[in-house]
Parts: C-alpha cells; structure tokens; sequence
C-alpha cells in the first residue's frame, strides 16, 4: 500500500552539476545544482532551475550563458561545498582549488579539473514561481579522453558522477549497470505480439 507524501520535490535521483558563469564584472563563479536535467534533443538543450536570490541567476542573466561541469565521486566534498556559500563573498574557484579556464564558445568559464564540461548559450528562462528554469543550448561537450568509451562517448563507469539522493539530502554514486537501453524491453514486445497470435 502507498501513502500520500504530498505536493514534494521527491523524484530521485538528481544530478549534482556544477554551474560556471562570469559575473557582470568578469568574475569567474561555480554554484551546485540539483533541479536541473536534459530538456531537449534538438538542439541540444539542458535546464538548471535556480532561485532568483542565487549569485548565478544574475550572472546568467547578464552573459546569457553557462557551463555544466559533472563532478565525480572524489570531487564530492567540493562539490558540496561549492553549494554551500555565495560567489558574492567567496572566490569559490581558489577556495576549491579550481582552474577557469575561458571557453571558446560561450561567455562561461570551463573548470579544468571536472572531467566532463558543457557550454550552455541561453535560450530562455522561464520564470516558475520560487525557481527559474534557464534553458542552455549545447553548444559544445568537453570530456577528457581517458573518461570515453570505445564509441568515443562520455563513460558513466570512468567518470563516476555524483547524484543526489532528494529526499534524504545526500550523495550517492552511481551503481553496476543493469543492461542496454533499448533492448531489455524487447522481450516484452515481443510477448505481447505473441498474444495477439
């Protein structure tokens, strides 16, 4: 038997990413976010949710860009606490002992030391009430080579992104895989066309 929770933010997992903006100033920041996730396939698009009271909402809006950096399992502590205080205060970049570096596509800073990188151009925001979803087109993924499988493609076992447990406020890492996408559910195609023989 199911209870009711009520009207919650418990769908699990999140991702943890880290968003890189320049504030109006030039200055690199870095934020973690948990209410973002891909929104589009074409073109290319990812969402971060974020409250207006956030140092990175208005760098957004002022540069009309972002990047998204996955940190992995060894990087959890910084990305916690790159969550944990304001870039209006902190240069979070040499608090974490992290790198800028420039992107050539976007007007964000790529963060050396993450694996995996994507530079977001601003589509659009839209305002949702506590929370505003800003819309990133991908303009291009950076990954280190020895994080690529041997389709030349980001490795979920090689890079080992942090998630984030919603309800229990914590971060997991990702476990053993299940089986490919795309072909497990083949079997139960394949039973229901049996049926109806």
């Amino acid at each position: 038997m199911k209870r009711s929770l009520g009207r919650k933010t418990l769908i699990m997992p999140a991702p943890t990413w880290v968003v890189g903006t320049y504030d109006a100033e030039g200055k690199a920041n870095l934020m973690t976010a948990a209410w973002a996730g891909i929104c589009c396939s074409k073109p290319p698009a990812v969402y971060v949710s974020l409250r207006e009271a956030t140092y990175t909402y208005h760098a957004i809006e002022e540069r009309k860009a972002f990047t998204v950096s996955v940190p992995s399992v060894e990087q959890t502590a910084i990305a916690d606490y790159l969550g944990m205080v304001s870039g209006r205060t902190v240069d979070k970049f040499a608090a974490a002992g992290l790198t800028a570096v420039r992107s050539e596509a976007v007007d964000a800073p790529l963060v050396e030391e993450f694996r995996l990188n994507l530079e977001c151009r601003l589509l659009e925001s839209v305002k949702l009430g506590l929370h505003t979803m800003f819309v990133g087109e991908i303009v291009d993924v950076q990954c280190e080579e020895d994080c690529l499988n041997e389709k030349g493609r980001p490795s979920i076992e090689k890079l080992q992104p942090l998630i984030f447990g919603v309800a229990q406020a914590g971060y997991y890492a990702v476990g053993d895989l299940i089986g490919p996408a795309f072909e497990m559910g083949k079997s139960l195609i394949e039973a229901d066309s049996n049926a109806d023989d």
